[in-house]
């Protein structure tokens, strides 16, 4: 996979998933030399210079801030590595549970915030999320080397086994009474948020434990789907050590 963007290359490299570094001619030299002493720690890493408009056509982009990189496609984790990794580190569950994201910058943008924030991964229905492409690591800038993003065949039912194991399931949805930061987000929980427009499908609303809105005060009555899981999670985080 052609992996674009300088901070989810300098992270792919550090994670060791790269063959080959493209930078565009005239990037400037501290930053040539950051990505060369990275190629080299690693060993076996060659780094070459092409044209800018030769890595336009491979990216099909021009928002790839001078470099490629030839990587590992990136991999998908499994529901128990995200349970692993609450467990492995003392701490109580905090998962997010996507239902319909299937625009990647917003994929990359929750994957971002909820590494940069603390949770324990995201988890995303097979049938009805973005794939992990280059698009999304980009926007992730860096955050899916180091966080477990799962798929589940049924997101209802995985709801339902969180549940038996003392999970606390919370919906993000615009109408409901209970205002976040009213909420005791303590223990382990699953935040769910829901497809762009259209919100949670009927049965993932009904396997929440509880619905919780963000409180608006503008003229506009709703929120980007990433920029609320930003909300969410920060809220759901900033009580834990």
């Amino acid at each position: 996979m052609l992996l674009y963007g300088r901070n989810p290359v300098m992270e792919a490299l550090r994670d060791g998933r790269v063959s080959e570094v493209l930078l565009a001619r005239g990037v400037e030299d501290a930053f040539v030399r950051e990505i060369k002493a990275l190629a080299e720690g690693v060993g076996g890493v060659r780094v070459r210079f092409s044209p800018r408009i030769e890595l336009d056509q491979l990216a099909g982009t021009t928002q790839h801030q001078g470099i490629l990189a030839d990587v590992e496609d990136l991999a998908w984790a499994s529901v128990d590595d995200i349970l692993d990794r609450a467990e492995s580190r003392g701490e109580d569950l905090v998962v997010v549970l996507l239902d319909g994201i299937t625009d990647p910058r917003n994929f990359g943008a929750i994957i971002r915030s909820a590494e940069v924030l603390g949770a324990h991964g995201v988890v995303v229905e097979e049938r009805r999320s973005a794939p992990l492409s280059p698009v999304v690591a980009k926007t992730a800038a860096g955050a899916t080397s180091y966080l477990p993003v799962a798929q589940t065949k049924n997101l209802p039912r995985l709801m339902d086994q969180l549940k038996a194991d003392g999970v606390w399931v919370y919906g993000a949805a615009g109408e409901a009474a209970q205002e976040l930061s009213r909420v005791d987000f303590s223990g382990k929980v699953a935040l769910v948020i829901g497809a762009e427009g259209e919100g949670m499908r009927r049965l993932v609303r009904e396997k929440c434990d509880a619905l919780v809105s963000i409180p608006v005060r503008g003229k506009v009555q709703s929120l980007n789907a990433s920029v609320a899981a930003g909300i969410l999670l920060y809220e759901a985080t900033r009580g834990r050590k």
